[in-house]
């Protein structure tokens, strides 16, 4: 298979196709069920797999929790050879946000960004200023800088008072459920079209590189649509965030692979 295209961001080269940790930590976005069913699967051994196919598909960056369990599984996939660098999501429940930031730091991400529940968390308050220090601190320890949320306003809004962040995840769905919280009831969680339409309209508005996620909208989408209808959507220096969840289908890596790389010649 011919090499994935990349996107600069910061001094960062990321493939247009970037593979998210959530199924690794058993966050599924559908049931309690399918979130255990995802952990018994998700051995460490089945990650460092997968991280692996997808570093032979061309993925050669990972979007993944900056919890200890993550933090842990990657230093021993680099330790045995591993190269897939890592965009660290800052994890709530860590507890100090900078505290959370300088410990990925030293467990190696490349870099780091916001959680997307705590930037709409901060928008909603009137308190997005407050962010100007952890992005500050993530470029600092020379890190590339970014957030994430869930509502196209947040973004704009951290635009415009120049946050300091050199990129932006941008979440297909306003998931106003989980706002930073790992377990939720099944009803709090909503995909809504109308939300993707959204989201994508601002894309053209952001100045710095766009990731966007939730794609598949956990598995709901189908996903030969949602990749086209995602790289139709963004420009020639953004990417698009996959989740795997390879039980069902353990060719999903490299099929996703093919699909991006049909979509970035096309």
């Amino acid at each position: 298979m011919p090499e994935l295209p990349t996107v600069a961001m910061g001094r960062l080269q990321v493939s247009r196709l970037v593979v998210g940790g959530n199924p690794f930590s058993g966050i599924s976005h559908q049931s309690a069920e399918k979130d255990a069913e995802m952990l018994d699967y998700y051995t460490t051994a089945r990650i460092k797999e997968t991280l692996a196919e997808c570093e032979r598909c061309g993925v050669n960056t990972l979007v993944a929790r900056a919890d200890q369990h993550i933090m842990r599984l990657l230093r021993e996939y680099w330790n045995e050879g591993g190269r897939i660098q890592w965009l660290a999501q800052t994890a709530p429940e860590m507890g100090s946000l900078e505290d959370n930031i300088r410990r990925v730091k030293f467990h190696g991400a490349s870099g780091c960004y916001i959680h997307g529940g705590v930037l709409d968390q901060h928008f909603e308050q009137g308190k997005l200023e407050a962010l100007r220090r952890p992005v500050t601190l993530i470029r600092d320890l020379d890190m590339v800088a970014g957030i994430a949320g869930h509502q196209p306003e947040a973004h704009l809004e951290a635009q415009r008072i120049e946050l300091g962040h050199q990129f932006h995840m941008l979440c297909f769905y306003n998931i106003t459920g989980r706002r930073g919280k790992i377990e939720v009831a099944d009803a709090e969680e909503r995909f809504r079209p109308e939300d993707r339409e959204a989201m994508v309209a601002i894309i053209p508005q952001i100045r710095t590189p766009c990731l966007v996620y939730k794609v598949f909208a956990a598995g709901r989408n189908d996903p030969t649509e949602a990749l086209r209808y995602a790289y139709s959507r963004i420009r020639p220096g953004d990417a698009v965030v996959m989740g795997v969840y390879a039980r069902p289908k353990p060719e999903m890596v490299a099929e996703n692979a093919r699909i991006a790389l049909e979509c970035c010649q096309g």
